[in-house]
């Protein structure tokens, strides 16, 4: 078995790959203050959790845009596995050219989801992952990664919402039956919400005009499955593209 794991801004999630297919995944919450101890230990437990051995995991991939947790996961597989795990850099053998000014500077989990996608859908393609950031990313025909947008997430322009508005009380996030509130929290929902969803359509509408193109728009991360229904463009929603891109790199990088 495989082990992926992808270690974002907020959340590490881990996942068991065999003969390419998921077989289990769990998230922890990213936290900068752990040592590698605990996170050997909390790994460990959840790994028990799911009936998983250490000696079933044959090796290990990471992904990371967190430099300062990193070192702690990759020390703490490294102690579970007997192994130094493989980690994703941009040179890596990716079917993917990054054409953008600074191709080293391109963030790990961006390489990820486009390997993903290139290798389920037929390019050119418009990349939506809904995390801490909401970051979108174009592939062109060719493979070739062009750039893209990278724009706040929906739970951090929540939370600025809040702390800077003293009137507007902290909410759960749920669809609104309309777009026009009649109170706080609905209202705060509808802006939110449809304020995210007709972000995302407009972006895809420009971005295809700049291109001259129509795209295939693909989206994925925690928040995706909820804005994806009331988006007026359509999109296909992937919910372990992050996985199964660290997947099929693991495969094209791996030793013979």
């Amino acid at each position: 078995m495989l082990l992926a794991i992808d270690i974002g801004n907020s959340n590490i999630v881990f996942g068991g790959v065999r003969n390419d297919k998921i077989i289990f995944q769990f998230r922890i919450a990213t936290d900068y203050i752990k040592t590698q101890d605990q996170y050997e230990l909390e790994i460990k437990n959840l790994l028990h959790m799911y009936d998983i051995k250490s000696n079933e995991i044959f090796d290990c991939i990471i992904s990371s845009v967190v430099p300062p947790v990193f070192n702690s996961i990759h020390n703490a597989v490294k102690n579970i596995i007997k192994k130094n795990p493989m980690i994703v850099k941009s040179d890596m053998q990716t079917k993917i050219n990054i054409c953008t000014d600074n191709p080293t500077a391109v963030g790990s989990d961006l390489i990820v989801t486009a390997a993903a996608a290139i290798t389920e859908y037929e390019p050119p393609l418009i990349i939506i992952d809904m995390g801490t950031a909401t970051t979108i990313t174009v592939v062109d025909e060719d493979n070739l990664f062009l750039g893209g947008a990278i724009i706040p997430g929906i739970q951090i322009s929540m939370e600025a919402l809040i702390n800077r508005a003293a009137q507007l009380p902290a909410i759960q996030l749920k669809k609104p039956l309309k777009i026009i509130g009649k109170n706080t929290i609905d209202s705060m929902c509808s802006g939110i919400m449809y304020g995210t969803a007709s972000m995302l359509d407009g972006i895809i509408e420009r971005m295809e005009k700049e291109l001259g193109k129509e795209m295939t728009a693909i989206a994925t991360g925690g928040m995706a499955e909820y804005i994806v229904p009331i988006c007026n463009h359509e999109m296909y929603l992937e919910k372990d593209l992050l996985l199964k891109g660290l997947n099929i790199i693991y495969k094209s990088n791996k030793k013979s």
